[in-house]
């Protein structure tokens, strides 16, 4: 059996040509006709934020040295499939703790899920994967969804060491001395992945006086009902907002409730952006910005590949695993 961190920078060799090859192509035309929300584009991303984020082998090493492995455990892992892949970090963290990964992809997720998962046993025919029914005997598990999915399973795993995700949001916070390049990674923090991402930014904090600027990109058909419908709404209350073309933008501190919204608010003091950021911390999944300092916070262009040492919700993933 090999070690799993030699099974993962395998892993990270095979994806490294990924769509480039017939095998691959098939899988994104597949996940693609499962999902109507995937584009290629988003899958392609999604391949490269794990392969560079997730499977290199010095980044495994000095990640892992922080932990040390308890027994092992039946850990459930139920994946969210609201962007491509999501579920992987969970999958990555069970597997490095020495745990049995009990693995639950999101219908909307299954073809790319079930692709890794082949992959990592065709690595290693040994790993300690398996699938997740309601009747397998789990001893822990993490299970991440909307607000309404993370009340049911609160309720349903309350008998043990549940880790469970809601809903979060992510936020930027400009300067107004951001260069091109920034506003441009800025625009791929905000619109990646439909916007559908919990690290997706839908607010956008301004100083006064400085011009909302980002690149829309063109957008997934899927969006072009909503976009219609939210700026017909916005019109018809007689809402002010900006038309970015497949999207708009509305100036608001609060998060937006549809995905082709984007929110901004202008702030004279960064103070009060600090005090904002203090208030609606438990909503908060990622910063982005170079104006001040925040424990979840990214450089601009980033919000979309995570890190090893980024915790999501700001619940670190091994310390769960590993202190049980």
């Amino acid at each position: 059996m090999r070690s799993i961190i030699d099974t993962f920078a395998a892993l990270g060799d095979r994806l490294e040509n990924f769509g480039k090859d017939n095998t691959s192509l098939e899988v994104i035309r597949r996940a693609k006709e499962e999902n109507s929300w995937f584009g290629t584009d988003d899958i392609l991303q999604a391949i490269d934020a794990v392969r560079q984020e997730f499977l290199d082998r010095e980044k495994l090493l000095r990640w892992a040295s922080a932990y040390t492995k308890t027994a092992p455990r039946r850990v459930a892992i139920i994946m969210a499939g609201n962007i491509p892949l999501v579920g992987f970090y969970d999958l990555l963290c069970v597997l490095m703790a020495g745990h049995r990964a009990l693995v639950k992809p999101s219908s909307k997720d299954k073809v790319l899920t079930e692709y890794i998962t082949s992959q990592l046993r065709e690595i290693d025919p040994e790993i300690a994967i398996e699938p997740y029914s309601e009747e397998s005997d789990i001893d822990m598990v993490i299970a991440t969804g909307g607000d309404q999915a993370a009340r049911h399973f609160q309720s349903q795993y309350n008998n043990i060491p549940a880790l469970i995700r809601g809903s979060r949001h992510s936020v930027a916070i400009l300067s107004g001395k951001e260069s091109q390049s920034d506003i441009e990674g800025l625009s791929r923090d905000v619109f990646s992945y439909n916007s559908l991402g919990c690290r997706s930014i839908s607010l956008i904090f301004l100083p006064a006086g400085c011009q909302l600027s980002l690149s829309t990109p063109k957008t997934n058909p899927m969006m072009q009902g909503n976009y219609a419908h939210n700026k017909a709404l916005k019109t018809m209350l007689g809402i002010p907002f900006i038309d970015l073309g497949g999207y708009i933008a509305v100036e608001s501190n609060s998060f937006p409730n549809e995905i082709s919204q984007i929110n901004y608010c202008y702030y004279n003091d960064l103070e009060q952006v600090k005090e904002w950021l203090m208030q609606h911390d438990d909503e908060l999944q990622c910063v982005v910005t170079s104006s001040l300092d925040h424990p979840r916070r990214v450089d601009f262009g980033r919000a979309q590949y995570p890190t090893l040492w980024d915790v999501a919700d700001g619940v670190d993933v091994m310390k769960f695993l590993t202190q049980q």
